[in-house]
Parts: C-alpha cells; sequence; structure tokens
C-alpha cells in the first residue's frame, strides 16, 4: 500500500545572488535567528505530518550532509540526492530524486530559501482531494516572473516582464491570470514518470506536461513569507524571525 506524503527540499542551489555568504557554505546553511534555513522547512515539514523526506546537494554537499549527521531529526527519515557532480535544476533534480517517490500518493516540494507559516498539512489535505496532478502554490504579490492560468485556473503560460518573454502550454492567449510562484508545489508522482532524467528548470517540465495533464494554480494566503534570494534580504528576515520567536 503507497504512503500518503514524501516531501523535496530543493537545496542544491549555488546561491550566488547572495554573494560572499555563500562562497565557503550553502544557502541552505545560512542561519535566520540563529536556525539555518534547512532545519526551519525541515521543522515546517514535521509540523505538518510529513515522516519522510529527500534533499538534493550540489553546492557544498558535504556541509550538509555533515550537518544533517549531526543533527537529531528523529520524527523523519531524510534521503540524500546528490548533485554533486552535476546540477540538475529544479527540474532536473526532481527527476533525478523521482524513485524515492514511487512509494507515495503525493510529493511536496519545497524551496530551501522559502520561509512561511503556510498550513501545508491543510493545502496536503485539500490536494489530496483534488483530480489536479500538480498544484502550483501561488500569491498575488510584486515578481518579475509571473505563471499565466486560464479561467479554470489550469497552467497555460509563463512570462518575464523584465524582457517580455512568453512560453505558452499551446497557443498564445490574452485571456489569463497571471499569479507569482510561491516556490512550493504539489504533485502526483505518475506526472513525471515518462520524462527523461535531464537538466531542466521546473516551470519549463510543467509547462510542457500541462498539454496533457491538469496543472493547477492553488493561491495560498499566509501571515508571512519570505524568499531569501538576496543578501539585502537577510537583516529584515532575521529582524522579523527575532520578534517572532523566544
Amino acid at each position: 500500500m503507497k504512503q500518503q506524503t514524501i516531501a523535496m527540499i530543493l537545496a542544491a542551489g549555488k546561491g550566488t545572488r547572495l554573494e560572499k555568504l555563500t562562497a565557503t557554505k550553502p544557502k541552505a546553511l545560512l542561519e535566520i535567528n540563529g536556525i539555518t534555513l534547512l532545519e526551519r522547512v525541515i521543522n515546517q515539514l514535521i509540523a505538518a505530518g510529513i515522516s519522510e523526506a529527500v534533499i538534493n546537494v550540489h553546492h557544498f554537499a558535504d556541509q550538509i550532509k555533515v550537518f544533517l549527521a549531526k543533527s537529531d531529526f528523529k520524527a523523519i527519515h531524510l534521503h540524500i540526492s546528490d548533485e554533486s557532480d552535476q546540477l540538475m535544476d529544479t527540474g532536473g533534480g526532481i527527476l533525478k530524486a523521482r524513485d524515492y517517490f514511487q512509494n507515495f500518493k503525493t510529493v511536496l516540494i519545497h524551496n530551501v530559501d522559502i520561509l512561511s507559516d503556510l498550513n501545508l498539512q491543510l493545502i496536503l489535505k485539500e490536494f489530496n482531494k483534488s483530480a489536479a496532478m500538480a498544484w502550483l502554490l501561488t500569491q498575488e504579490r510584486e515578481s518579475s516572473r509571473k505563471l499565466l492560468f486560464d479561467q479554470h485556473d489550469r497552467l497555460c503560460g509563463w512570462k518575464d516582464l523584465r524582457n517580455g518573454q512568453y512560453k505558452w502550454v499551446d497557443q498564445p492567449s490574452s485571456d489569463y491570470n497571471e499569479r507569482s510562484f510561491s516556490g512550493i508545489h504539489l504533485f502526483k508522482p505518475a506526472l513525471f514518470a515518462d520524462c527523461p532524467v535531464e537538466q531542466s528548470g521546473i516551470i519549463d517540465l510543467y509547462l510542457r506536461l500541462a498539454r496533457n495533464f491538469t496543472i493547477e494554480s492553488t493561491p495560498i494566503q499566509t501571515n508571512y513569507w519570505f524568499d531569501l534570494g538576496k543578501k539585502s534580504q537577510i537583516e529584515t528576515i532575521n529582524r522579523f524571525f527575532q520578534l517572532q520567536e523566544p
């Protein structure tokens, strides 16, 4: 019998926009109010009742392995998908790790640099009742790149506001809603079963698969949501958590 949910934390990125902060350590091990990004996401998974997860590694991979070996995450079984030899990007990393997903009904993907108070348990419960093959959790916020959804909330395209570039599932359209991607998504493992394992961005994969599968937008509401992408953000995020946490 298949188990319910496995999570994957995308932690292989180089974090180049963080400049010197990631010159000697991976982004996943940067600390916010004394707790690493990786530990924060793992604890959120545990709080949602998830007992198994995969973490992909590339940039300073050994440091993450040592950190996990020294940590005491008794409530969750953690696997490593090692991309030390080749960084697979956000989509390819999922494809490389998909053997871990075979015995599960649902896969939850969470970027390691996303911090929020999203109720993952509730989202999983609702997704498991839906007929969709994937949910892309989205927000109404400013961003330079937008996911495009038709009037049924199905993925139909993507655009880059910086250069006016569009990518479409099928034919170009003017009848769509723009939403920003939260860095969190869910899917049923069969969605990626026939994809070749190759370096790829996750949005490109979803755009291709949306021709034959139902991939939907699901708006989320949170009290806080942070994407730690730039060095200048760390002080603000640190201050926020210092006020939130004892």
